[in-house]
């Protein structure tokens, strides 16, 4: 039976959500077709006729995910403000939390066309970062990438140690905000 292009277009974005959900919480080798599809609320079968792979939908999961944190830097009203919400206890107990962390350690191990999705996201992250800075700054390249790697490793050590140290978990985030703040050359 064949779907309208309606219907078809959501299963595919019920398809992206439940990916971006398991493999944000599990890793994208411990999550299969099948079980993405059941999560949807779809079945099997249909995966195929959406994405030519697992790898195919995993580039796609980056996409969006990236266009999704870009977009939450962009509405900030400062990096101050974006500091914030990142290395916020809530940001770090979500259990989807930034790419970069959810799925950094997984596309390190990878090739192809998922981790060039990943370069771009990471790249596009950046730039939004960049944009908040002052325009003529000859080094904000530089102090964008510093901070974005000052959040995402600061974010990933807090969240490992969350639950058996909740106090050096809270240490961590404090240090991260006090030297992001830094880097931004706000206080």
């Amino acid at each position: 039976m064949r779907v309208s292009k309606q219907k078809a277009g959501e299963h595919r974005d019920a398809i992206l959500i439940a990916a971006s959900r398991l493999f944000r919480a599990r890793g994208f080798d411990k999550v299969g077709v099948a079980e993405v599809t059941q999560a949807a609320g779809l079945t099997h079968g249909g995966f195929y006729g959406h994405f030519a792979s697992k790898e195919a939908l995993a580039a796609e999961v980056c996409d969006r995910s990236f266009s999704n944190a870009v977009r939450r830097v962009q509405a900030s009203a400062s990096l101050e403000e974006y500091i914030d919400y990142y290395v916020s206890t809530e940001h770090r107990d979500r259990e989807g939390p930034c790419p970069m962390v959810a799925l950094g350690a997984d596309v390190s191990r990878l090739s192809g066309p998922v981790r060039d999705h990943f370069s771009n996201g990471v790249a596009r992250y950046v730039a939004a970062i960049r944009a908040h800075m002052v325009a003529d700054d000859p080094v904000a390249e530089g102090r964008a990438a510093a901070l974005v790697s000052i959040l995402v490793g600061g974010l990933n050590l807090a969240r490992a140690v969350a639950a058996t140290d909740p106090a050096l978990s809270e240490r961590i985030l404090d240090g991260v905000r006090v030297q992001a703040r830094a880097v931004i050359g706000s206080t």
